[in-house]
């Protein structure tokens, strides 16, 4: 494997998001919807102001699983599938790099593009926040950042196995799009479901494990979960173990789903 064919994929897919302003127009959705969050959120209540960071990251944490997961599988769904029907595929293939150095390479850079718009969208929040935060409200903020761009980093995994698996561009958005449906309000309402009609008597046991099948909820877990406070009024104390919702453990989960689309990927992508 040659890292310098990957580099040279990676920096290309990188580039080219920033020429075509996809980081700006992303990072800048991501400062105006966390800026309003944590000054407008409470605006119900009768309050407007910066109120607290455990608010401000609860309020993010339920934009976030809606917003980056569908940001990803739209960024990569046509990663493979896109070449392919372009014709660019056959020309890329003919040169000197194997098919997963192209396929890394391609991940990487669009991994990277998503990663650069996360961080400097919600960085620059937290720098205009910064003054009215203390260095452990910063901690919870930096590790807010972070699960984002595991939870990104995830679901373009998936867009990018579902680019080699599929046959054209409008299956690949077409799943894209199931996917997020899927993970993001279906599974949920499917586990609930279960545990409504057992009445709690299947599956009750088995539920923190089952979230564990869910990038959305881990990424969930892992920030409500730090937060005392919030962690009481989401209920997630009396449904969610706290031996298994170390931040440690979870991020291994987070990278598990990171690491395990590709490997899938790569196989199919060889055939």
């Amino acid at each position: 494997m040659e890292f310098s064919q990957i580099t040279t994929i990676a920096g290309k897919e990188f580039w080219d998001r920033i020429r075509n302003r996809w980081v700006l127009a992303v990072a800048l959705v991501f400062t105006v919807f966390a800026l309003s969050i944590a000054y407008f959120g409470s605006a119900q209540q009768g309050a407007v102001g910066f109120r607290s960071i455990e608010v401000t990251i609860a309020s993010l944490v339920s934009l976030v699983i809606y917003l980056i997961p569908l940001i990803a599988l739209l960024l990569g769904f046509d990663a493979i599938v896109g070449e392919r029907e372009r014709g660019s595929l056959d020309l890329l293939l003919s040169m000197p790099i194997t098919r997963f150095e192209l396929l890394l390479g391609k991940y990487l850079g669009l991994a990277g593009a998503l990663t650069f718009s996360t961080i400097a969208g919600f960085g620059l929040v937290g720098i205009v926040l910064s003054a009215q935060l203390d260095l452990n409200a910063l901690f919870h903020y930096f590790g807010f950042m972070l699960s984002s761009v595991l939870l990104g980093c995830a679901f373009l995994s998936l867009a990018v196995m579902l680019s080699v698996f599929a046959s054209d561009r409008t299956r690949a958005s077409g799943l894209a799009i199931a996917l997020w449906f899927f993970f993001v309000l279906i599974f949920d309402l499917l586990v609930l479901g279960v545990l409504v009609v057992t009445g709690g008597q299947w599956g009750g046991e088995a539920l923190p494990y089952v979230m564990l099948l869910n990038p959305a909820d881990v990424f969930r877990i892992l920030n409500i979960f730090t937060l005392e406070d919030v962690r009481t009024l989401y209920g997630l104390a009396t449904v969610f173990p706290a031996t298994l919702a170390q931040p440690w453990l979870l991020g291994l989960v987070m990278a598990g789903w990171i690491a395990a689309p590709l490997a899938i990927a790569a196989w199919r992508f060889r055939r």
